[in-house]
């Protein structure tokens, strides 16, 4: 057992509720924690004792107040007191961060992924966490998001992009870090961190979408996202939208995948133009009125929208999130996005709050490190 787990796990479902608030929400005084968890006085001070003494919270110094009695101590965390290293896992690289306890990011790498093999792989995250570890020594646990469904929090069922199944990820990297890690789909980290900390703060639902190499999907009620086996396994492959559309390798038309997604545009941009194109290119000759890809992006526009008006009638989000390095999409065709959702719904239903995400890796590598964040610390969102 880490001195981690020694001094903060685990916590009662009481405690991590109270600690959860402070960490989200804080600092917060005991009144304000008492009313929004709906605590007695004196049920507040049994729950936030523990967590002084572990050294989780802290009572700041209080302010002064004239004519209004004695002051409050508002309950903080010391966000400093632990590091967290999150790692985002591609086909070609490795994206790094380390965050403080409240997900604020104070380094960052990128490193070339030369290797697909799980112990090369492994080897290579925890070399990336010993250097991080030397100007952090403090370091607490491992996260770690990777496309594809997982399992327990530790096994990579499968991997298109690296060619893996089964491959037991967690435990590879904690024997060669020596420290608590943390694997799972890397939207549903994405989501964890943008309803604790990000756009879903506070909200008590909240659709994310991620436009990629693939395309990504979460739907978070309550504050939590909704976990079935359906995470990772490829919605955007399965997810028609224009019945009429491009065909894909699945034999599929008009796919998510094969309108939005990041490869597909440059694909089709490729095979009309017979001049291949990044995604950034393929955006900046829309932009300036290329034909070919004027099209294929005003189409990649319209798809989504016709996906963010789907989630927002079957799903009825207080707001949408669009994530990922696709959603310099809207820069350049929002209006026919805006346009299309106008459309697809009746015309006096509540507008659709969209909101961007983050939208480079080291974003997502946050996310993973949120995953640390609660399950190592608080034990919260545990399978």
């Amino acid at each position: 057992m880490t001195a981690l787990e020694e001094n903060w796990l685990p916590l009662s479902p009481g405690e991590r509720a109270v600690a959860i608030e402070v960490l989200t929400h804080g600092p917060l005084s005991r009144g304000e924690l008492a009313r929004r968890l709906g605590l007695s006085a004196g049920s507040l001070t049994r729950l936030t004792k523990p967590l002084t003494e572990s050294g989780l919270l802290v009572a700041e110094p209080a302010l002064a107040a004239a004519g209004q009695g004695r002051p409050a101590q508002p309950l903080d965390v010391v966000a400093d007191s632990r590091h967290f290293a999150g790692f985002k896992i591609t086909a070609d690289a490795v994206y790094g961060v380390v965050t403080t306890l409240r997900s604020e990011v104070v380094a960052r790498c990128t490193v070339p992924l030369d290797t697909h093999e799980p112990d090369g792989v492994a080897a290579l995250l925890a070399a990336l966490t010993r250097e991080f570890a030397t100007s952090f020594p403090r370091l607490a646990g491992i996260g770690i998001g990777i496309a594809g469904p997982t399992r327990a929090r530790g096994v990579v069922v499968a991997n298109t992009f690296l060619g893996w199944a089964d491959v037991p990820l967690a435990d590879l990297v904690r024997a060669r870090a020596g420290l608590p890690v943390v694997v799972d789909n890397d939207v549903t980290a994405l989501a964890e961190a943008e309803a604790w900390f990000g756009g879903g703060r506070g909200l008590d639902r909240f659709a994310l979408l991620t436009i990629g190499a693939g395309i990504g999907y979460a739907l978070v009620v309550g504050g939590r996202p909704v976990r079935t086996g359906d995470a990772g396994r490829g919605i955007g492959r399965r997810w028609i939208v224009d019945p009429y559309g491009p065909l894909t390798p699945d034999g599929e038309r008009g796919t998510a995948g094969a309108l939005l997604g990041i490869p597909a545009i440059c694909r089709q941009v490729h095979a009309a133009t017979g001049r291949p194109a990044t995604y950034p290119e393929v955006l900046a000759r829309a932009a300036a009125g290329e034909p070919v890809a004027s099209r294929v992006i005003d189409e990649a526009a319209r798809a989504l929208g016709v996906m963010v008006a789907q989630i927002a009638e079957l799903a009825l989000p207080q707001k949408i999130l669009l994530a990922g390095e696709g959603v310099g999409l809207l820069d350049v065709a929002g209006d026919v996005v805006a346009a299309t959702i106008r459309a697809r719904r009746h015309p006096d239903a509540d507008p659709v709050p969209l909101e961007t995400g983050p939208h480079d890796f080291h974003g997502w590598a946050r996310g993973s490190a949120v995953l640390a964040i609660q399950v190592l610390v608080l034990g919260a969102a545990t399978p």
